[in-house]
């Protein structure tokens, strides 16, 4: 791909809060980024590191929140085309059906001649090194593929700043290479500035040349070269919630792995969508106190078979069983169940926790579940307000959910399964977004769950989270 002019990012005395936001989500931030550069943006939860970026490629509405502070993108107010976003979830980036298709949207939406489109298309694919055919499905490809796609997007529109919010997150090991050599050779080949969001810094901290640490509340707590910041404030950015290579979080003990009795069985199952199988014969045992790992690549079957195991979807074959300790009078299938069954019974962390919310407030969508269990308002009050401070989220008690970052947005939901005490979970990326910090806590709470007696089905590629609190895995090809 040919070079293009990269773009220089200055900003000064920065800062934004979210409407109805007592608390800035950012302040004080003073920042230059030379044309070329590739930073690397940390931080932990919540300090308004995705902020930032939505701000320089100006999808932050002007009245979504308050501004203060100077940003500018080549001497101007960002605008649209000249900064490109790629966010964590690849699925919520696909907008249309065939690979070349999505791929030329971008580019047909700032005007580009259709043969100057579908020059750059085929130059994007090939830069990003995702070898299909422009007619091929967006839905048949891997997450690694969807991610590639979705870069591929964002450099045919020709942007001289590429921002990348956690671009991995969601993706298997193989995937998570995939997309960081893409990222590396289309900075190679075009000279545009990159800056990215990664809380696992070791994938990223030798492909680029610069780390950037926001400090929660407000300015830079960090920044350098990356072996300087990392070798010499390594302890202090840990302690913060930085994942430091080689300044690990502290990992729950278990307390108790003793088998207990079997909550639910699996018999020859299969599960797929709409009639489609993507996993056949699948023979499991989930037992109360015990914790089971599902691993695999994505696009293996992973959410599939957690929902189908949650009672949300129906097997294509086969049979989930709900042991009488389990069901508790509401019969031997989960599927059958009614929503409020469910409550007590299974508890649901969807891959994304947006689908989850229902409620206009943190504290009002913690409610929900208690409240439709008849619940007394001082019980209620009683388990949210321990919520809240058990997942840092006491401060954000009154904002709009779908204001919070992403791994607020993660803790927030996991919480609200919780809130109704279900014998079971299942768990879909519970980790993901996570800091340091907030990852020890969430992990800890997951293992006291465990060890009184909660049995946990978690899909997962955090294999930190795997070796913590794990008792058996069973990986899907």
């Amino acid at each position: 791909m040919s070079a293009l002019t990269p773009a220089g990012v200055t900003i000064s005395g920065w800062g934004w809060r979210h409407a109805g936001r007592r608390a800035w989500a950012l302040r004080d931030l003073d920042l230059v980024v030379s044309p070329g550069e590739r930073v690397l943006l940390l931080g932990e939860s919540g300090a308004g590191k995705s902020t930032l970026l939505r701000a320089l490629a100006r999808v932050l509405a002007d009245d979504e929140g308050e501004r203060e502070g100077l940003m500018l993108v080549d001497g101007q107010r960002p605008s649209p085309g000249r900064a490109g976003l790629v966010l964590q979830d690849p699925d919520s980036q696909l907008i249309l059906a065939r690979v070349g298709d999505d791929v030329a949207f971008g580019c047909e939406n700032l005007g580009v001649s259709r043969d100057d489109t579908w020059r750059r298309v085929r130059d994007a694919l090939e830069a990003v090194g995702l070898d299909v055919g422009l007619d091929r499905s967006t839905s048949a490809l891997s997450g690694g593929q969807k991610q590639r796609l979705a870069l591929a997007g964002v450099i045919a529109m020709r942007p001289g700043l590429i921002l990348l919010d956690e671009p991995t997150a969601n993706l298997d090991p193989e995937g998570v290479v995939e997309v960081r050599d893409a990222v590396v050779r289309v900075a190679e080949s075009t000279g545009a500035t990159v800056i990215v969001i990664e809380h696992r810094v070791a994938v990223w901290q030798h492909v680029v040349d610069r780390v950037v640490v926001l400090r929660a509340g407000g300015g830079a707590l960090a920044d350098g070269e990356p072996a300087s910041v990392l070798d010499a404030r390594g302890a202090e950015l840990a302690a913060g919630g930085v994942w430091v290579p080689g300044h690990p979080p502290p990992r729950p003990i278990r307390s108790s792995r003793q088998p207990r009795e079997v909550l639910l069985d699996t018999r020859e199952l299969t599960v797929g969508r709409s009639g489609v199988a993507v996993q056949a014969r699948l023979e499991l045992s989930v037992s109360a106190g015990s914790t089971l790992a599902v691993m695999g690549r994505n696009g293996s079957g992973k959410s599939t078979l957690g929902l189908t195991l949650a009672g949300l979807l129906p097997p294509i074959a086969g049979n989930v069983i709900a042991a009488d300790t389990l069901a508790a009078g509401a019969g031997p299938h989960p599927i059958a169940w009614r929503s409020r069954q469910l409550l007590t019974r299974i508890g649901t962390v969807f891959q994304q926790p947006e689908h989850q919310f229902l409620a206009s407030t943190v504290r009002t969508e913690l409610e929900v579940g208690p409240a439709a269990l008849g619940m007394p308002t001082s019980e209620v009050d009683e388990r949210v307000n321990a919520l809240l401070e058990r997942l840092r989220l006491a401060h954000l008690a009154e904002a709009n959910p779908f204001t919070l970052s992403g791994g607020e947005k993660r803790r927030l939901s996991v919480a609200t399964v919780l809130a109704t005490r279900p014998r079971m979970l299942v768990l879909d990326e519970p980790t993901f977004g996570q800091d340091s910090r907030t990852w020890a806590e969430l992990v800890g709470l997951l293992a006291g769950l465990a060890d009184a007696g909660t049995a946990i089905v978690m899909s997962t590629h955090d294999l930190d989270l795997v070796d913590a609190i794990a008792d058996a895995s069973v990986t899907l090809s």
